[in-house]
């Protein structure tokens, strides 16, 4: 007795035992369409959802012409190829159509417009190309969505501004990328609520007929990632408006007042250059983020911020903010999740205001001028992942009530001092950076095995997450923590911080004593400065148990004799220094070794062997105790730390990633699809150190 095929999961039958949906999305499908042959005798089928699979090759035509089909959905798949014209049906019942998410290339085919019942088009992030007359889609009456974003493609809209009163009225246009130069005319439509043209080529001023579109009802406008300047006057931000993109333009002068209902407003990366209004709370009462950061803002932060109980991000950084920080708003962070106030002018103490029920996961105080003392409070921030206090004057010790949460600390260049004997635990830290201080002590104090983090490891993770704060509820709504990292002086900023990204910054203290062999059970760790430091004995054994480090400096100290073989054990270890210590013997013969050069060992008289010109054989016994005292003013203009995060590879590409917010975002969208998979990176990077060391240990012997 044959199965009853309407009974299987994902599939529904009418009355008369006909296939009407196969609801097969997720389902790990792979090959082709073709495969699938069974889908044309489907004449009955209304739905057919096979998004969310493996699936690949092209599209058959006749896939768009099965005589009932209401809704195709092939979104997020790796279909590819041109889409090739298709005969519709002579009365088309297509009203969803989704081919977003794929490698589809070509041109749109036309085939697609005379889908008469169509009402839903998303042809989103594929690689369809040329040039897209938006008239086109006069011919779909009964269009409420279309989404061309992330393609090739060169949208013309220039046609439609004298024509679009005869233009479906649509609910949702997406053009986002489009190489849009002209603005559409819009402004006869009524029904429209979500608009994003961001990341395109619009300019000069936003059009003031933009807020009176959508009758009253319009929700959302992004037009961030463009060259407007200025808004047209007169203007009136709807009622109705929710949420207001306009970050990286060129807008300057006042920020513009949005109304009490908005529940995102994103004005970063512009040019406004007056104060924040002191009434601006008035206008944030329903608002969740708000940021206005790397702007000119001048004056001081309004205390009536503080009326905006629902924040859950307020970002003020890189601006020219100064005065004190409002005590009301540390009194206020039940909600708040992250607040920076990066890279301004303020002033004066942390107040010690933290509420008992503290939300803050996210704390970002660096470069400020800050004085005082960490507040004991901010022990009731019991979610506080990052605190970043770095570069300012805070004048404290070690501050041993931090929350345990804590994944991120920077206490970098400040006033720090004293010894770190702290009882508390942070298993999940995995940056700290108290660089630049005045701490001092015995390293044996920290008791680095605690740091479980770096010791196991992101707990088996396979997949790279970074650190974000979440709001809305929503996976496009949400705060991306940022890196800074510091070479040789010069500061770059890379918006995100991976949960595998490990790093240990303890350089430029007056730590002493012995470097414990417990340091080397932190087998995760990526990065690990101790330079310029007073510290003694030996180079331990054990941070050749460290198999992920690719950045080891441990230059301008006290330390002596020979360097450890066991540190060619580690495979990754691209930056290594010792330079300016007391450090004698032969340098390691390690295919890994020899991949550095001559100012990795400089400053230690008592080394020989490759890359040095000296040989072990006939090496002068004497020391040169001078060439050692003028190490460290030399090696104070070369040594490496990192601020938040570890060293990577910096070529010319990352003055655009620095300086151009839009780009900086397409380029980690596209590293997120290149770097998912740890395993893939690791074993790229395995085969890459395997050839340097052959071709490294090949030039050792010839200088042998």
């Amino acid at each position: 007795m044959e199965e009853d095929c309407c009974k299987w999961q994902g599939v529904e039958c009418d009355a008369a035992g006909r296939v009407i949906t196969l609801q097969l999305d997720y389902e790990g499908l792979s090959g082709t369409i073709e495969d699938l042959s069974m889908l044309s005798s489907f004449i009955y089928l209304k739905k057919l959802n096979l998004a969310y699979n493996s699936l690949s090759g092209t599209i058959p035509p006749s896939l768009f012409s099965l005589p009932s089909l209401q809704q195709l959905k092939l979104s997020n798949n790796n279909f590819n190829g041109h889409v090739d014209e298709f005969h519709s049906p002579s009365f088309p019942h297509l009203e969803e159509l989704d081919l977003s998410g794929n490698r589809l290339q070509g041109p749109i085919p036309n085939s697609f417009f005379n889908l008469a019942s169509l009402q839903l088009l998303y042809l989103a992030n594929n690689f369809f190309h040329g040039t897209f007359r938006l008239d086109k889609i006069r011919r779909l009456q009964n269009l409420t969505t279309l989404n061309l974003s992330h393609n090739n493609l060169s949208v013309d809209a220039n046609n439609i501004n004298s024509t679009f009163s005869s233009f479906p009225q649509l609910y949702q246009l997406s053009l986002v990328s489009c190489n849009l130069s002209d603005f559409p005319d819009l402004r006869s439509q009524s029904s429209l609520r979500f608009l994003d043209l961001s990341n395109n080529r619009l300019g000069d001023e936003i059009p003031n007929w933009i807020w009176e579109i959508g009758s009253g009802e319009f929700w959302q406008l992004n037009l961030s990632c463009n060259h407007f300047v200025d808004l047209q006057r007169p203007y009136r931000i709807p009622d109705s408006l929710q949420v207001l993109d306009l970050h990286s333009n060129h807008l300057r002068g006042e920020l513009p007042l949005p109304k009490d209902r908005a529940l995102y407003i994103d004005y970063s990366n512009n040019k406004f250059d007056m104060a924040i209004p002191i009434n601006i709370g008035t206008y944030l009462s329903n608002l969740i983020f708000f940021s206005v950061s790397n702007n000119s803002l001048s004056g001081t932060i309004p205390s009536t911020l503080c009326e905006a109980a629902y924040l859950q991000v307020v970002d003020l950084s890189f601006n020219n903010l100064s005065g004190d920080i409002p005590p009301c708003l540390l009194q206020n962070t039940e909600n708040l999740g992250v607040f920076s106030l990066r890279s301004n002018n303020i002033s004066g103490d942390i107040p010690d205001e933290f509420s008992e029920n503290c939300g803050l996961e996210t704390l970002d105080f660096n470069g400020n001028n800050l004085g005082g003392k960490i507040p004991k409070s901010i022990e009731y921030c019991t979610s506080l992942t990052v605190l970043n206090v770095g570069d300012n004057n805070i004048d404290d010790g070690f501050p041993c009530m931090l929350p345990s949460s804590l994944r991120v600390l920077v206490l970098r260049s400040n006033k720090f001092h004293g010894e770190i004997t702290c009882t508390k635990h942070w298993p999940d830290l995995q940056i700290m950076d108290i660089s630049s201080n005045h701490f001092s002590g015995s390293l044996y104090q920290v008791g680095f095995s605690s740091w479980s983090r770096m010791v196991l490891g992101s707990d088996g993770q396979s997949r790279r997450e970074q650190l974000h704060f979440d709001f809305l509820n929503l996976k496009n709504f949400y705060y991306q923590d940022e890196v800074t990292i510091t070479i040789k002086g010069s500061k770059l900023k890379l918006p995100k911080i991976w949960t595998e990204f490990t790093s240990v910054d303890f350089s430029d203290n007056d730590f002493h004593a012995e470097i414990p062999e417990e340091i080397g059970d932190l087998s995760s760790l990526v990065y690990l400065n101790l330079s310029h430091n007073s510290l003694t004995g030996t180079i331990p054994k054990s941070l050749g148990n460290m198999e992920e480090l690719e950045a080891l400096d441990l230059s301008v100290n006290q330390l002596t004799e020979m360097i450890p073989v066991d540190l060619g054990r580690i495979n990754y270890l691209s930056v290594f220094n010792v330079s300016y210590n007391k450090l004698v013997g032969r340098i390691p013969y390690s295919p890994q070794f020899a991949t550095f050069d001559y100012y990795s060992y400089e400053g230690n008289a008592g080394l020989c062997g490759f890359p040095l010109d000296i040989s072990c054989s006939d090496r002068d016994p004497l020391e040169h105790e001078d060439q050692q005292r003028d190490g460290k003013s030399k090696m104070e203009e070369n040594y490496i730390s990192a601020e938040v995060g570890y060293v990577v590879g910096l070529g010319s590409t990352m003055w655009l990633l620095v300086f151009c917010p839009c780009l900086r975002e397409m380029y980690f969208e596209k590293v997120d699809e290149v770097l998912a998979n740890i395993s893939e990176r690791q074993s790229r990077r395995r085969s890459h150190h395997k050839r340097r060391r052959i071709a490294a240990m090949n030039q050792v012997r010839r200088r042998q």
